[in-house]
């Protein structure tokens, strides 16, 4: 049921700081790390968000064959599948659709709704996929990492039960970085706790219990991302404490574990491997730093605001991410676009509306435009953001073409099918690349409904990417007891 290829181990402990002079002479330097938790969660914040459990670094791509990459971009409040519906189908498909019946179309023959009118120049390279169910994940208002894990979860954590997909695929494509997450956080409850700007906890997951931060702003991910090859005086004299730091409580948590036993040895063991690992990939990083000195973005000055619109930090965030993509930095990134409780500023036509996802959920207009509108708006909103993507990794050159045929993008709803999500359907929009390893491309596919013969979940869908991939896991993912039929493995017809 679940992969049990790969358990990064148990959560990382932290124990209070050591009164040896070599570690006195640090705090010294830098008085507010007192404690190894204050060291973590301040100076060492984008770090721990990028790689705070136990994972090996030592695996890289082949420098003969461009390396795959994943981009996980999902939204809150549901994604209506009504709204991916073609405008141009015929009578005959309009009553498949209503009877939630398989059947394909060939996009080549078909307009996009208006909402997607941004990708029509990638519609070689588009998927709209109908028809998966997710009642094994936590559904209404919030999922947390339910969407990409397949599994029921919420703010507790230990109801994270295995690493989400996204970072399945991270260990199949390894970098530097592994994994970055960015997100456009809630304002008020949800993940961030308000802190939209910092690093919090975010929609992904490492492993069992182990979370995976996100940086929330592109200011403080600029910062921790690209620090190692800063031009500013300061940012380099952090860097290289932080080094120094790293390296005296490495030593210390592996002298440490050396002599414990039984669980306690496991536990300090495992976040001395953390610490290590950080190391290496700092030295990754920095062997690679001309590299990422040429791809390191230049942001306007209101993408470093405190205080910029949802749509300019969507935009700051995208910006980031292709970045650390072209640089290779990573080869898997996973982007909230929005959540239910993020505080919506900038939508062009209603700029000056601060719109409540929520409000817009049950009904509400802003700014004289209807809630069905409005949903139109962010859709359309996320659309131009994943062209810009798409169209700026085509515009990069690798191997025989460019670094967009190395890319699969998933765009989804990170609570299935509407505001009060039940998770009958998970909509996907996918864009992906000529050497993608997926038979879907150029269509429109709706997979039989809810409980009809041939139905597939969330869990189906993830084990045929991962299968696709170099991970032949049997079946990634909980099961849905409701259902009646079977419903495990991948989905065979998209291997082609």
């Amino acid at each position: 049921m679940i992969s049990t290829r790969r358990c990064r181990g148990d959560q990382l402990s932290e124990r209070g700081p050591s009164s040896s002079p070599q570690k006195s002479e640090i705090r010294n330097q830098k008085s507010s790390m007192t404690t190894r938790r204050e060291f973590l969660s301040h100076s060492l914040a984008g770090i721990g968000a990028l790689s705070l459990a136990s994972q090996s670094l030592s695996a890289v791509s082949s420098p003969s064959k461009p390396p795959m990459r994943f981009i996980f971009m999902h939204k809150g409040n549901g994604l209506l599948p009504d709204s991916l519906m073609l405008p141009t189908f015929e009578r005959e498909q309009l009553d498949a659709e209503k009877r939630k019946s398989a059947f394909v179309a060939d996009l080549d023959d078909h307009e996009l709704p208006e909402w997607m009118s941004p990708l029509a120049g990638h519609k070689q390279n588009m998927t709209i996929l109908q028809g998966l169910s997710g009642k094994m994940c936590t559904t209404g208002h919030h999922t947390w990492c339910s969407c990409l894990g397949a599994y029921k979860a919420n703010e507790r954590l230990s109801t994270i039960r295995w690493a989400t997909v996204d970072f399945e695929l991270a260990d199949l494509c390894p970098s530097p970085f592994h994994h970055i997450e960015l997100a456009c956080f809630p304002s008020g409850g949800g993940n961030s706790r308000g802190n939209i700007n910092g690093i919090e906890k975010g929609f992904s997951a490492r492993g069992p219990q182990q979370p995976n931060y996100a940086f929330g702003s592109p200011k403080i991910a600029m910062q921790e991302l690209f620090k190692s090859v800063s031009a500013d005086q300061d940012a380099q004299t952090r860097y290289q404490l932080e080094r120094q730091v790293l390296q005296f409580l490495s030593n210390d948590e592996s002298s440490l574990a050396r002599q414990l036993s039984g669980i306690e040895q496991r536990k300090v063991g495992n976040y001395a491997n953390a610490l290590n690992d950080i190391r290496q990939q700092n030295a990754r990083v920095e062997a690679m730093g001309e590299v990422i000195r040429r791809h390191v973005p230049q942001l306007d000055v209101k993408y470093l605001s405190e205080n910029l619109t949802t749509v300019d930090r969507q935009d700051g965030l995208v910006e980031v991410l292709l970045s650390t993509l072209i640089s290779g930095m990573t080869n898997v990134v996973a982007f909230t676009a929005d959540e239910l409780g993020t505080p919506y500023t900038g939508l062009p036509g209603i700029e000056g509306e601060n719109v409540n996802l929520h409000d817009v959920g049950h009904g509400k207009s802003f700014g004289g435009v209807e809630a069905l509108d409005i949903r139109g708006k962010v859709r359309h909103q996320h659309m131009t953001l994943i062209d810009r993507m798409v169209s700026r990794l085509k515009s990069v050159p690798e191997g025989q073409g460019n670094m967009f045929d190395n890319t699969v993008l998933f765009y989804l709803p990170n609570n299935g099918e509407t505001h009060h999500s039940k998770g009958t359907e998970w909509p996907f929009v996918v864009l992906a690349g000529n050497n993608a390893r997926l038979d879907i491309a150029r269509r429109y596919i709706r997979l039989p409904g809810y409980n009809q013969s041939g139905h597939k979940t969330l869990g189906n869908w993830y084990t045929t990417i991962l299968n696709a991939y170099g991970n032949p896991i049997n079946h990634y993912g909980a099961l849905d007891v409701a259902l009646t039929i079977d419903q495990k493995g991948p989905i065979e017809q998209f291997l082609g």
